[in-house]
This record gives structure tokens, C-alpha cells and sequence, in this order.
């Protein structure tokens, strides 16, 4: 689910605003157009039809479709008509039709307001969370979130694999991130440059509270809806949050230091969201760690009051952390004090 680091600059620094009735706050419509559009040209080549030009031209003037186009575009991605008729008439495609209907009908069972009122409970009462949720048939397997602040989109990949339960999991994760992003500025109005740069980097761990969030609570297993592989994968990442939490510090440092150009600095800062070999990285293992230490030793609210501010985040699972360990409840990793005095200082 992951591409470019969604969260790294939406969590800066609180924005007060009054809380608004839910009807207001919430709009999150399921929208099947695009996947819709493929299916009906693949049941026609299932009859031994060929599609006409109207199926085509019904598909590619689709919302999911367009904005799907845009968004590949912002990538600076090729992404052209032909290829992706291609890629519909393929023989493959047509063999997994029937899988794709039936997984397309599970999926539109679920309601996405309920996943997003599960994503307010960590969210302050000004969130808003207004976003069109794209079932997508597309070459690319990747689920991702589009727009958040301007005209916010999550698209999910429609794959047979994942159960309606799961679906859910994903798309609370997901309205987490539009949630924070209606209440935090896009970046501080007078800080450095360095020390603004750090901070939209340790905005990275939105990530982590997204995958609590998703849960439900601290003591509810992040992955209980997925399956037995993705769960060892995560238990195999969460083991190495105490060699990954000073391996994060020693990249905030030399952000804090403006010592590495654009180009490093997103080689490495994307390496704790996902690489080739680790689909989740240390901005949700690590970043879920601190959320969960937060809310058990100081509480949800307390939690929620740091959503938009990446350093009163780390100070306060700094406090949490030596709570639980003072009373013997656990082993944890720890912000260095030097660290922290940098953060206080900024």
C-alpha cells in the first residue's frame, strides 16, 4: 500500500478548529465505475464478442480511470490508452474475470463509513474525511491514496486474495491519512529549512498510528484480518524496531544537520517505508511501537493531541516508554536525550 511517502509531510504542528456535526465531516462513497467498465469488456470477450468502440470509450471516460491516468502522470509514469487496452484484452486478464466479478460484489459489501469512523477515534473532532474510494482493475498491484488534500482519492487494487475484513483494515488505514490531512498544514510557517525537513520526515510514523488506527487499539494484533504470511512478515519487522528506532535517529540527525542533498535524503527516507525485499518498513513498525506505548501509558487523547507534530510524538513515547519499562512491563527502544534536547531546541 505504498508508494510515496503520504504522511512524511502532513504531520506538522496542530490547526484548532471546532468540531462539526459527522454527516459533515464524512463522505466516503464507493465508486465501481472503472472496475465496472473492465468487467462488462470481459464479459463480451467471454461470449466471444469483440468490445466495441462505446465499451472502450465508457471506460476510459470513467472517473477511477481518469484520475487513475492523472495520478500516473504525476508520477511522471507512462500510462497511454493503448497500453492499457492491451493490457484488457490480454488472455490473462480474461482468465481471472470470473474471480474479479465475485471479488468486486464481496468488496461492495463493505461500508466505508464505517471504516472511517473507526479512523476518527484517532483523530482529533476537526478531521474531516471526505474521499471517493476506487476499486480499481489496473496492470500495477498497488493500492494507494491520491490527493489527500486537494481532492483526496484511495484507490485499491482488486485482488481476489484479500478478504472483505482485510479490505477494511486497508481502508481505515488509508482514511487515517486523509483524516490528518484535513487538520495539519502542509509544513511549520517559520521554522529552518533543515529542521522543517526533519520534521516532515518523522511525519513518516503517521504510518505506524494509520496501522492502529486500522486495528482498533493497542491490543488488537495490527495484522488479525491478514493472513498467515503477511503476519509473519510483520512479526519479523516489528522484532527489529530496536536496531531500526537508532537507525531512524541517525537520519534525523543528518537531516537536522542539512547534510544530505534531496536525492539522498529521499534514497533513505524511503527506505523505512518499503523496499524491494520489506514491503512495510520501520515508519509502521516502529511508528505503530510508539503509538501503542502512547495510548496505554498516556492515553488515547493524548495520542491524538500529537498527531500533527512529529516531535511532541517522540518526546511523549520517550515518557511513555520509561512508564512501562519502570514497571517492569516491558524492554523498550529509546530517543536518545541529545536527540530529544536537538528537538526541544530545534
Amino acid at each position: 500500500m505504498k508508494p510515496v511517502p503520504v504522511a512524511a509531510a502532513l504531520l506538522l504542528f496542530a490547526a484548532c478548529r471546532h468540531a462539526a456535526p459527522e454527516h459533515s465531516r464524512l463522505r466516503v462513497p464507493m465508486v465501481t465505475d472503472e472496475a465496472d467498465a473492465v468487467l462488462a469488456i470481459l464479459e463480451t470477450r467471454s461470449a466471444g464478442g469483440t468490445p466495441a468502440d462505446s465499451d472502450w470509450q465508457r471506460l476510459f471516460t470513467t472517473t477511477g480511470y481518469r484520475r487513475l491516468k492523472e495520478r500516473e502522470a504525476s508520477l511522471q509514469r507512462g500510462f497511454e490508452d493503448a497500453t492499457f487496452r492491451e493490457f484488457v484484452l490480454s488472455p490473462e486478464l480474461l482468465a481471472r474475470a470470473g474471480e474479479l466479478r465475485r471479488t468486486l460484489r464481496e468488496w461492495t459489501r463493505i461500508d466505508p463509513a464505517d471504516a472511517a469512523r473507526r479512523a476518527f477515534a484517532y483523530l482529533p473532532e476537526s478531521a474531516v474525511i471526505r474521499a471517493n474510494v476506487y476499486p480499481v482493475i489496473k496492470p500495477r498491484t498497488n493500492s494507494f491514496v491520491f490527493e489527500p488534500r486537494s481532492n483526496p482519492a484511495i484507490f485499491l487494487y482488486l485482488d481476489p486474495k484479500v478478504t472483505p475484513s482485510k479490505l477494511a483494515n486497508t481502508v481505515t488505514h488509508e482514511l487515517h491519512h486523509i483524516g490528518v490531512a484535513s487538520v495539519c498544514p502542509e509544513e511549520p510557517a517559520v521554522l529552518p529549512e533543515n529542521v522543517k525537513t526533519a520534521l516532515a520526515w518523522m511525519g513518516g510514523f503517521a504510518e505506524g498510528r494509520a496501522v492502529l488506527a486500522a486495528a482498533g487499539g493497542p491490543d488488537v494484533h495490527p495484522h488479525a484480518s491478514s493472513d498467515a504470511a503477511e503476519r509473519a512478515v510483520w512479526e519479523r519487522d516489528l522484532a527489529k524496531v530496536e536496531a531500526d528506532l537508532p537507525r531512524l535517529e541517525a537520519f534525523f540527525g543528518v537531516l537536522l544537520d542539512g547534510k544530505l542533498s534531496e536525492e539522498e535524503r529521499t534514497r533513505q527516507g524511503m527506505s523505512f517505508i518499503s523496499t524491494e525485499d520489506v514491503p512495510q518498513g520501520a515508519y509502521y513498525t516502529v511508528g505503530w511501537l510508539m503509538s501503542s506505548v502512547v495510548e496505554r501509558e498516556l492515553g488515547r487523547k493524548k495520542l491524538v493531541e500529537s498527531v500533527c507534530d512529529p516531535a511532541m510524538f517522540l518526546r511523549d513515547y520517550h515518557r511513555a516508554a520509561k512508564g512501562e519499562m519502570n514497571r517492569g512491563r516491558a524492554r523498550l527502544p529509546l530517543w536518545s536525550e541529545a536527540f530529544l534536547a536537538r528537538l526541544d531546541g530545534r
